[in-house]
C-alpha cells in the first residue's frame, strides 16, 4: 500500500463544556450560578455536547447534481435525533453546495473546518485535491464519498463505502465480457475520465476481449452526435455473422440521457444495432421512470451497481426514514445512488460514535472518530455492503486505490422499465482493480 500515513491523532482541542465551565466559574458570584453551569457538564444525567458534521454536493450546474445527498442527510439527523440522537448528542448537519467546481469544493471544505464538524459524511465531488487538503490539515475524516475522486480512496483521512467509478468501470468490463466481442466506452474529456478506459479494460481483457474504443466527449454538451456515431461505428462488428455483438457504455453522469438520445437518433438513421449499457450514477431507477420505462431508451442495457436493486427489501430501514422524515422532499428519491451512498455513509458515523461511546466525555471531536475508524473492526450496514472495515489489512494491494475495503458490484440489466439484479450474489472485483495499468 502506498500514500501517507495518519497522523495518530490531531491535537485534542478543549471541550465546549470545558470552555462554558471555566467562563461561569470565573463570573460566578453566587451558588445558584454555578449550580447552572454545573448542568451543562457532562457524565451521567448531565447533558453530551452536540455533534456537528457536513454534506456536500453540487447541485443546480451544468453537468452532474446531487440534491439528494444533502437532502437525505437532512432527513436521517431530523430522524435519528427522534431516537436521542447519536450515543445521546444530537446530530447537527450542515450542508454546502459544491458546485461542481475546484473553488466550490474547496469552500466546502474550509466552512466544514470552521463549524468544528467532526466528519464529511456522505458527499460528492470530482475535485478530492481542492477539499481533501483542507480537511486532512484540519484532522476530519471524509466518510462515504461518492467516490468520483481519486484522492478518496488514497487520502489517510477518507473511509470509502463503495469502490467509486473505479470498482463500477472494472465491473461494467467484466459484465460486458460475457457477451460483447467489440466494446465502445464514451466517456467525460476530464482529468476524472481519463482513468476510465483501462479500467474497463481490465474488466475485459479477465473476460478474453480487446480494449473498449475510447470516446471522449464533452461532460456538459446538449448533444451528441458525433460521439454517437463514432461509437456506433466502432462497436458494430465488422461482421454481422461474427461471433459476439456489438456493445456500447456511456458513463457521462446527468448527461447520459442526452447521450443517449443522440445515440437512438443515430442507430435509428443507420439501422445498426448494439447493445448499450452504462454504470451506477450514470442510469439509475429515475432516469428509467423518467424516459419511458419500458419504451425509453435504456430498455436492455446492461448496468453495473455498487449496491442491491433498489426493491430490495435491504433498503426498507432508509425508506422507512424518508417516509417519516422528508415526505415532502422531492429531492430525495430512495433509487438514487447518491441517497443511498448517503444513507450508509450515516450509518457508518452512528455505528462510529456509539462504538466511541459517552463516558464522562461531552464532546466527540474528529480525532475520536479518525481514530474509532481506523481501530474498529468493522461496521454492518444490514446487507447493502460487506463489512467495512479501514484497518491496513482490509486495505486493497493496488497502488492507485488503496482505501478501496468494498470491492463488490452488481450486475443489472434494464427489462420491462426496471433495474433487475441479474446475479443473486455481489461480484468482487478487487483481482480486476489490482491487475489495472496504473494510472501513475
Amino acid at each position: 500500500m502506498t500514500g501517507r500515513q495518519g497522523p495518530s491523532s490531531p491535537r485534542p482541542r478543549p471541550t465546549r463544556t470545558a470552555k462554558l465551565f471555566a467562563a461561569c466559574t470565573a463570573a460566578a458570584v453566587g451558588a445558584s450560578l454555578l449550580a447552572g453551569c454545573g448542568a451543562l457538564t457532562g457524565g451521567s444525567g448531565g447533558a453530551r455536547e452536540p455533534v456537528t458534521v457536513m454534506t456536500w454536493a453540487p447541485e443546480g450546474t451544468k453537468a452532474t447534481n446531487m440534491p439528494g445527498m444533502p437532502a437525505m442527510a437532512k432527513a436521517y439527523a431530523r430522524w435519528v435525533n427522534t431516537k436521542g440522537g447519536l450515543a445521546g448528542h444530537e446530530l447537527k448537519v450542515i450542508t454546502c453546495n459544491e458546485r461542481n467546481t475546484t473553488f466550490g469544493a474547496a469552500a466546502c471544505a474550509r466552512q466544514a473546518v470552521r463549524a468544528g464538524a467532526i466528519a464529511v459524511v456522505g458527499s460528492y465531488s470530482q475535485h478530492g485535491r481542492a477539499f481533501m487538503t483542507p480537511l486532512e490539515v484540519a484532522g476530519i475524516p471524509y466518510i462515504g464519498g461518492y467516490g468520483a475522486s481519486d484522492e478518496e480512496f488514497v487520502s489517510p483521512f477518507s473511509y470509502p463505502v463503495n469502490g467509486g467509478q473505479a470498482a463500477l468501470l472494472a465491473g461494467n468490463g467484466r459484465q460486458l465480457a460475457g457477451g460483447c466481442s467489440r466494446v465502445a466506452l464514451v466517456r467525460p474529456d476530464t482529468i476524472a475520465g481519463d482513468d476510465l478506459p483501462a479500467l474497463l479494460g481490465s474488466g475485459l481483457a479477465e473476460g478474453g476481449r480487446r480494449p473498449a474504443t475510447d470516446v471522449r466527449a464533452a461532460e456538459d454538451a446538449s448533444d451528441y452526435t458525433a460521439a454517437a456515431r463514432q461509437s456506433l461505428r466502432s462497436a458494430r462488428p465488422a461482421s454481422l455473422a461474427g461471433a459476439g455483438k456489438g456493445c456500447v457504455t456511456a458513463v457521462l453522469g446527468d448527461r447520459t440521457e442526452t447521450f443517449f438520445d443522440s445515440f437512438r437518433r443515430v442507430e435509428s438513421e443507420t439501422g445498426a444495432k448494439v447493445a448499450v449499457a452504462s454504470v451506477l450514477g450514470s442510469v439509475a431507477q429515475p432516469l428509467l421512470d423518467r424516459t419511458g420505462g419500458r419504451n425509453g431508451p435504456f430498455e436492455g442495457a446492461y448496468v453495473t451497481g455498487w449496491y442491491p436493486v433498489a426493491s430490495d427489501p435491504r433498503w426498507d430501514p432508509m425508506r422507512k426514514v424518508i417516509r417519516e422524515h422528508a415526505f415532502a422532499d422531492n429531492r430525495i428519491d430512495p433509487a438514487e445512488p447518491g441517497v443511498q451512498t448517503t444513507w450508509i455513509a450515516y450509518t457508518v458515523l452512528k455505528a462510529t460514535v456509539e462504538a466511541i461511546g459517552g463516558g464522562d466525555e461531552a464532546d466527540i471531536s474528529a480525532a475520536d472518530v479518525f481514530r474509532t475508524l481506523n481501530q474498529g473492526d468493522g461496521v454492518l450496514t444490514g446487507g447493502l455492503t460487506p463489512r467495512l472495515s479501514w484497518r491496513f489489512e482490509d486495505m486493497l494491494s493496488s497502488r492507485d486505490f488503496p482505501r478501496i475495503v468494498n470491492r463488490d458490484v452488481t450486475f443489472q440489466v434494464v427489462r420491462q422499465g426496471r433495474l433487475v439484479q441479474l446475479k443473486r450474489d455481489f461480484v468482487d472485483v478487487g483481482e480486476t482493480l489490482v491487475r489495472a495499468p496504473s494510472a501513475g
